[in-house]
């Protein structure tokens, strides 16, 4: 197995781009991300090789912010200065142009149960993978992409609904 600093170097940066998914807050994400890591050092020995460390260290932190999220009510905020704010992440539908239309991904979005809200924001903000997606959640990437799909079209059509489109 490769020394902890060298699988921190390999996930780090996908980590946080997860968490970042989740939580729409660069700081927070951070801070997120550096718990991961120091939680998957005290407990690498407990890894038992049923996933990727990848899907693992995603799973950690989707349960620190699960918790923290429990923990102190915490009301997730889009960042205003980040770039995931202004659009700079490629979204398949090409909509993202201004922060209006981001806006309204962003509002639409919000009104998806999960798991269509989690699985879009995995996939458009934390540039997951299908593959990646489905370990996380346990299931098939087909189901990931299925998903995926019927969430957009729903973001869509929320978006119509409401003139926005």
């Amino acid at each position: 197995m490769d020394t902890f600093s060298e699988l921190y170097n390999r996930y780090a940066d996908r980590v946080y781009r997860y968490l970042l998914g989740l939580t729409k807050d660069s700081a927070y994400a951070e801070e997120l991300t550096q718990e991961t890591f120091y939680r998957a050092f005290r407990h690498l020995g407990k890894f038992r090789g049923e996933s990727s460390l990848y899907t693992w260290l995603c799973r950690i932190g989707k349960n620190l912010f699960l918790s923290e999220q429990r923990k102190h009510r915490r009301i997730v905020q889009p960042d205003p200065t980040h770039p995931l704010a202004e659009g700079e992440i490629p979204f398949p539908m090409e909509m993202l142009l201004d922060k209006q239309t981001v806006l309204s991904v962003h509002k639409a979005l919000h009104t998806l149960e999960e798991p269509y809200r989690e699985v879009f924001s995995l996939r458009i903000f934390g540039e997951l993978k299908f593959r990646e997606i489905a370990e996380i959640f346990g299931k098939t990437e087909n189901w990931a992409k299925v998903t995926f799909f019927r969430a957009k079209e729903r973001i869509i059509k929320e978006m119509e609904a409401r003139g926005w489109i």
